[in-house]
């Protein structure tokens, strides 16, 4: 019996596997001899911690038990590359991936896991007319591959969601629910997610994500002026608002400050000799608890210019007490930051007086919950019109509103934002915006559902999508007198990989087929030639960096290696060969490249049934403690 290499799983990562890990690291004496987990040793363990009555607050739905089931099923499809659709395919670091989004996060739980700064979603408000994402998880590829064709397999149209429907609620939340459980998982510690959302389903939304990210991780929920008059009726409050809803990963994570417009700044209406502009504050304490028996450490005499003690007196003669001890006021004065001023007491005698400065320089102010100063949707139709020239996609979300999420979610100059309902792309179009502002490198990932939108030239929202990535590019670029290239303004990159979802490339034993000879015979047949015909070199090797774990940008470099083509991924972390007739000198050519590969991936095809070869490969990679897999 030959020594067989172990096989590349294909599965998208197993959530629930990864839980149970997490909880095997944490109680290693819950562990069963199968490696499970007891759960009566758990309730021993927690103690009190555990709550075991039957009711207790939370929300809870028709279904959604099954959304766990949903989670925890794998997806075995793939993300197939298309360059012809895409921008400096090379260079770039963007991504719109067009596919239904269920199917496309549980592929990326690999690949991006803790790495995604900010989120941003604008999902259907489930007004009863945008709800467009069947209720059927039980094959998402499946149903996707149906809903393409525009009805499912038994000719249904999938469409809206009624408020006739007798689980018009509920099934809104089975579609949310796994979604966001699922972008989780994505973001970084620091990471934070924008929701767009209106009247209809707001509460739920609440209630769900503090469910998902912990009530403790709740930021705040924005109050957006849309400019757009909605639900008139004499019986009716005409609705001119939505909301955004932020949640954070976790307590390491926080929304930044904005910058300040020229009209926040006019109170810096001073310039000091190196002409930076700042203002002045009194260094006593004004309004509540400003008395010296509020804080008695704060109160203290301060040397003032003409060799006199000051002390802090309130109006009316009472002992007041300075902002600071005087260890701060100290290091303020060493640091350039006290100014004295002379001034009238209420006896007419001129005094001095100390005064903080405060510089306009680095300053930004706290963002509000209530955004009354950014476009409206009335303006975010017109310019995508004015980027057309005719009107292609309704009620799309203003680019302002969703750069100023970028603003105080991603306000370094690097990071990825993604957006997993990107409609007509106009999250990509604000981070192309930020960073030509700011002259940062902000990276895109895009997903949209291919919707069919009965027009002619653009035949689903997902090419909507990447047709306003790909003008907003080269409008960017001729503002600052360029051409479409792989560095824009600023540095920032300007293009984008298109990827499609797919069935996998490779054709997987279903070890759940009925036990019949028929059935057997066809999965036998698919394990000797498990290879799609069809699929090219590269929809392979995208598919296999993706269930390995490496970005879809991951760099990736032909090389030769004993007379064939091997791909190195991530500087020779990863060797990928594809060649259907390996010979030795290949194997050990991998074996020996320099650095080291960490691990190795060749077809199953690759050895054409030498399994003397394929026991050598897996010896020679062994003795170099590389990985080695075959797919």
């Amino acid at each position: 019996m030959t020594e067989q290499p172990e096989r590349l799983d294909l599965r998208s990562d197993a959530i629930a596997g990864d839980k149970v890990r997490e909880l095997l690291d944490l109680f290693p004496e819950v562990r069963t001899e199968g490696g499970q987990i007891d759960f009566d040793r758990l309730k021993l363990a927690l103690g009190e911690s555990v709550d075991i009555g039957k009711e207790r607050y939370g929300l809870t739905w028709p279904g959604k038990a099954d959304c766990f089931k949903t989670i925890q099923a794998p997806s075995l499809a793939t993300l197939l590359p298309v360059p012809e659709e895409s921008i400096n395919w090379d260079t770039t670091e963007n991504l719109i991936i067009e596919g239904d989004n269920l199917a496309v996060l549980k592929l990326l739980q690999k690949s991006y896991l803790g790495k995604v700064k900010m989120i941003y979603i604008d999902p259907p408000y489930n007004t009863g007319n945008d709800f467009i994402y069947p209720d059927n998880y039980s094959e998402s590829l499946k149903t996707y591959l149906a809903y393409t064709s525009q009805v499912d397999a038994e000719g249904r149209r999938f469409s809206t969601n009624t408020d006739t429907d007798g689980r018009f609620h509920s099934k809104w939340l089975n579609m949310m629910y796994p979604r966001l459980y699922l972008a989780r998982n994505l973001l970084r510690d620091d990471g934070v997610i924008f929701i767009s959302i209106d009247d209809h389903e707001v509460q739920n939304l609440l209630s769900l994500g503090k469910e998902i990210f912990g009530e403790e991780n709740f930021v705040g929920m924005v109050t957006r002026s849309t400019g757009t008059p909605t639900g008139g009726g004499a019986d009716v409050l005409v609705n001119m608002v939505d909301y955004l809803v932020i949640f954070a990963r976790s307590s390491d994570a926080a929304v930044s400050g904005l910058s300040l417009s020229e009209q926040d700044a006019r109170i810096y209406d001073q310039v000091d000799e190196g002409g930076r502009r700042y203002l002045t504050r009194s260094l006593r304490r004004t309004g509540g608890e400003d008395r010296r028996e509020d804080r008695p450490s704060m109160y203290y005499g301060i040397t003032g210019p003409d060799g006199n003690d000051v002390f802090p007196i309130g109006p009316g003669g009472y002992e007041s007490r300075w902002i600071c001890g005087r260890e701060k006021y100290e290091q303020l004065a060493r640091e350039g930051f006290i100014e004295w001023k002379k001034l009238a007491d209420r006896d007419g005698a001129v005094v001095w007086r100390p005064y903080q400065k405060f510089y306009l320089e680095g300053r930004s102010k706290q963002p509000s919950n209530l955004w009354t100063d950014v476009e409206g949707n009335k303006k975010a139709t017109r310019d995508l019109r004015a980027l057309f020239g005719d009107k292609i996609f309704d009620s799309p979300k203003p680019v302002g509103l969703i750069a100023k999420c970028v603003d105080i979610g991603c306000p370094a100059s690097d990071g990825i934002i993604l957006d997993f309902f990107a409609g007509s792309g106009t999250t990509a179009e604000a981070v192309l915006a930020v960073n030509k502002k700011d002259g940062g490198n902000r990276k895109f990932v895009l997903v949209q559902l291919p919707e069919p939108t009965g027009r002619g030239d653009y035949s689903t929202i997902a090419e909507i999508a990447k047709e306003r990535v790909r003008r907003a590019i080269d409008k960017n670029n001729r503002e600052v007198g360029g051409r479409v290239t792989s560095e824009g303004a600023g540095g920032q990159h300007h293009g984008f990989r298109t990827f499609k979802l797919a069935e996998s490339n490779f054709r997987i034993w279903k070890a759940d087929v009925p036990h019949q000879m028929e059935a057997l015979l066809e999965q036998l047949e698919l394990h000797v030639a498990h290879v799609t015909e069809d699929r090219s070199a590269d929809d392979l090797l995208y598919e296999i960096l993706l269930k390995s774990g490496y970005s879809l940008t991951a760099a990736v470099e032909p090389v030769e290696v004993g007379g064939m083509q091997v791909f190195s991924v991530a500087d020779g972390a990863l060797l990928v060969c594809l060649e259907r007739h390996l010979t030795l000198e290949t194997v050990r050519g991998m074996a020996e490249c320099q650095p080291k590969p960490e691990r190795v991936i060749c077809l199953d095809d690759g050895f054409a049934g030498d399994d003397e070869l394929k026991t050598n490969a897996v010896q020679l990679f062994k003795t170099r403690e590389i990985v080695f897999r075959t797919a």
